[in-house]
């Protein structure tokens, strides 16, 4: 059930280097934007670790079991979604019982559909396909369940993004897309934030989102635009913001990503956000996994920054972790299969093709 032996495209490295460089910025800017004053990086921090750490295991697992290692994923994010529904478990919120665990349970539960379109893009068997898609059915209902529409509208547009991938032959345009998405996300969340959509517009929309997050958005925004250098500092916005300290049982998160970070790190921090994600993409891109696989992680990822524009999911320890070992399992080398006579080792491309068929090369895009 695993897929065929292949071979790592030029750049792999690269990429990996790149990734390094970048989470190691995004620590060093963080203790950068802290240091003089009361505040507290070690939620930024942990994220990171999180991240670095879901991904090596990724890589690792998907290397030796592709198929069992992305079905395992899933099925524990699907467990640890439904298991701690009123509470999830690594919040970096000093709550007892963090605001916002619906929406990162909904995120796992995404991080969860992906895994398993991962793995039956991968599988070999018809009916194991059809299996593995019908649990990526089970929890995008599950995340219905749980009451969050969002959550399951997301799953089931990842299900849908993976059948559409298996019949594309380049990445590269549905990469694009996607991050030209999550950019019109975070647009749309800034718009809301400034009061700069139209009136009609922005009361449907305040409507879907509460009031109340709709302020903390604008207070976000205040703040970023009061110290777009460092901002405030990791961890202060519940300080610095009237609307979180009114708010009774807040968590003090402005439960946006890009507004935690503009308003907490500066225009710095938005950067570095941005860039992580982009390099969360370009890893996808230069995957030695097939198309569909990298697409189907790619439209994963990108469903949990839709959620986290709008929602206090990154500062869920498991989802952080799980998007790194998502998007390691989506990257991870094949795992190389003895054929031929003497064991001789069959190299092949991207997608199956001979790596001396004239189509290799572009079996890679």
């Amino acid at each position: 059930m695993a897929e065929p032996a292949g071979r790592r495209p030029e750049g792999g490295n690269a990429s990996d280097g790149a990734g390094a460089l970048i989470l190691a910025a995004c620590a060093i800017w963080s203790l950068i934007s802290a240091a003089g004053r009361e505040t507290r990086p070690e939620g930024v921090l942990l994220a990171l670790l999180a991240v670095a750490a879901g991904f090596a295991c990724g890589r690792i697992c998907g290397t030796l079991l592709p198929v069992a290692a992305a079905s395992f994923a899933a099925l524990a994010a699907l467990v640890m979604a439904m298991v701690w529904r009123h509470g999830m478990p690594g919040a970096t919120s000093a709550a007892e019982t963090a605001p916002g665990h619906t929406g990162a349970a909904a995120s796992l539960l995404v991080l969860a559909a992906g895994a398993a379109c991962c793995a039956a893009a991968a599988a070999r068997r018809e009916s194991l396909r059809f299996t593995l898609r019908l649990l990526a059915l089970g929890t995008a209902c599950a995340a219905l369940g749980l009451g969050s529409v969002a959550g399951f509208a997301a799953a089931i547009g990842v299900l849908l993004c993976s059948l559409a991938a298996a019949r594309m032959r380049s990445r590269l345009l549905g990469l694009a897309g996607l991050a030209l998405a999550a950019c019109l996300m975070g647009v749309v969340t800034w718009a809301v934030a400034e009061d700069a959509l139209p009136d009609g517009l922005m009361i449907s929309l305040e409507g879907q989102l509460t009031s109340n997050r709709v302020q903390l958005w604008q207070d976000a925004a205040r703040l970023a635009e009061e110290h777009p250098a460092l901002g405030i500092g990791p961890d202060r916005f519940a300080e610095l913001s009237p609307t979180a300290q009114q708010t009774l049982g807040s968590d003090g998160k402005p439960h946006s990503a890009a507004l935690q970070q503009a308003a907490e790190q500066g225009v710095v921090g938005v950067v570095l956000l941005a860039a992580a994600f982009g390099w969360l993409l370009y890893v996808l891109w230069r995957s030695p996994r097939s198309t569909a696989v990298a697409l189907t992680a790619g439209a994963a990822l990108t469903a949990l920054a839709a959620l986290a524009s709008v929602g206090n999911a990154l500062s869920f320890t498991p989802v952080t972790a799980g998007a790194g070992l998502l998007a390691g399992l989506a990257s991870a080398r094949r795992p190389i299969e003895a054929g031929g006579h003497g064991g001789t080792r069959s190299l092949r491309g991207n997608d199956g093709v001979p790596a001396h068929h004239p189509q290799a090369g572009r079996a890679g895009l």
